[in-house]
């Protein structure tokens, strides 16, 4: 859980822990993997026989002699990597941008603007999700920030408790899918693919999924008055010339961020990596228009980047030397005769692998799904043709679910640590369930419909 809150009510700390199921000794992921991947290392390697001079009564199929190239493998895959270098940019322009007042200012704009319709409230919020999402690509910060300011103001006109919950959680969590999304980096490394064009391939399904969400809100509103009312009479604001330009004013910053990161995507100026340096410029050049970057907001933006970075990559250390066990182990024929034999070929195999990923979101985070499971099926993909970039777009929709299932969604983690005290976790719960059953229904349109995710791709000038 979050630890606390500082001065303005914000969490000081998006560290959550949660459990794991195979982590029954509450250890961390990296060292669960890395542990469980030694453990079975001594047992099924020549180190123990010859240490004590006995013999097994089967054959040890890792051989000592072989993990010397574990070094080498660590390094090509996390020191030498020149995508992975676009984590800590992404992550520091989204930490940059919560300190900068970005999000206050939108959701206050947003808020007026939309207040006079019944429901008008949870439009804002989604939108301003889907702006910081497109701004940030940092989950954590934006569901904490949208629940610090948006939640006591929607429960204060009377708002459903479960119903703003859900979609306070679910918008903050559009982060995941929406690009520059740190998901989206880590997935295109796994799966060999170009990060500029998954975050191409991923920008209208994330587009997508945010009006599907606006479109809930406004029939909950229609449906049930109560649960989602327009701000009072004597609050609304009156059109003109200052609610304008305050629009305006609160629009172009997000916007222009977009452009600068997607933008020289699209028409291929910049890489990804080289995108998110533009765009962690862009952040300090905001905070500083907004007269928030001072040495306490850097110090603390610089000190939540390592964290966050130091979280990926350790995790992504561990996955390395749990694979290469789980290669020497022979895994990977056992999963690849598995996947192949499957009823209804590639369909077949694509309904397991979704329905797989979606059961492991209940438990494991996104970041070792990634590291674990994608480059298991990925190679199963290709020989069944199917396109690694809408596979990418369809596995990065169901590991937004991971965010948002129960029992241990991480969303649901940061909306309950700062939560007024009236919220109770069954009305977060019960709030997000619409959205999940949103979110699979998004996942089976862009199945359905796969230009959905690779028809800006083939637009791009990408090289």
């Amino acid at each position: 859980m979050p630890r606390g809150r500082n001065r303005n009510g914000v969490s000081r700390s998006l560290d959550v822990r949660r459990p794991h199921p195979a982590l029954a000794f509450g250890l961390p992921g990296s060292f669960s993997l890395g542990g469980t991947a030694l453990l079975f290392t001594l047992f099924a390697s020549d180190l123990v026989p010859t240490l004590l001079g006995i013999s097994y009564p089967w054959d040890t199929p890792i051989r000592m002699a072989r993990l010397n190239i574990l070094p080498q493998r660590i390094f090509g895959s996390v020191m030498d990597n020149y995508t992975l270098v676009a984590v800590p940019f992404f992550i520091f322009m989204g930490v940059m941008l919560e300190k900068s007042g970005l999000a206050e200012e939108l959701l206050k704009t947003m808020g007026r603007l939309f207040g006079a319709l019944r429901g008008g409230m949870a439009i804002s919020v989604v939108v301003v999700g889907a702006l910081l999402a497109a701004s940030t690509g940092v989950v954590g910060a934006s569901v904490v920030t949208m629940a610090v300011l948006a939640l006591p103001v929607m429960l204060k006109y009377g708002y459903d408790k479960a119903f703003a919950s859900g979609v306070v959680v679910s918008s903050g969590t559009l982060g995941q899918i929406i690009p520059p999304s740190i998901v989206l980096i880590i997935l295109a490394d796994q799966m060999g693919i170009s990060v500029g064009d998954l975050f191409l391939g991923a920008f209208i399904p994330g587009l997508l999924l945010a009006f599907m969400y606006i479109l809930w809100v406004v029939w909950v509103a229609w449906r049930h008055p109560a649960a989602a009312p327009a701000m009072p009479v004597d609050e609304r604001p009156e059109w003109g010339r200052e609610l304008a330009m305050l629009v305006v004013r609160s629009l172009i910053p997000p916007l222009a961020l977009v452009f600068v990161v997607l933008g020289t995507i699209f028409f291929g100026i910049a890489s990804a990596t080289e995108a998110g340096a533009a765009g962690a410029l862009g952040a300090l050049i905001l905070a500083a228009i907004n007269r928030r970057l001072n040495m306490g907001n850097l110090r603390a933006a610089m000190d939540q980047t390592v964290r966050l970075t130091s979280m990926v990559f350790m995790i992504l250390v561990a996955a390395t030397v749990f694979i290469m066990v789980f290669n020497a182990l022979r895994g990977p024929r056992i999963v690849e005769e598995l996947l192949l034999n499957l009823p209804g070929g590639e369909w077949g195999f694509l309904f397991f692998v979704m329905l797989t990923i979606f059961a492991l979101g209940f438990f494991l985070d996104f970041i070792e799904i990634s590291f674990i499971a994608v480059p298991l099926v990925v190679p199963i993909a290709l020989s069944f043709g199917l396109d690694p970039l809408w596979l990418g777009v369809l596995i990065a929709l169901n590991l937004q679910a991971s965010f948002l299932t129960p029992p241990f969604g991480f969303s649901l983690f940061y909306l309950k640590g700062v939560a007024p005290p009236g919220v109770t976790t069954w009305h977060i719960y019960r709030g997000v369930v619409p959205f999940i059953l949103i979110q699979l229904l998004a996942l089976t349109l862009v199945i359905t419909f796969p230009q959905l995710a690779l028809w800006l791709p083939g637009m791009s000038m990408t090289p």
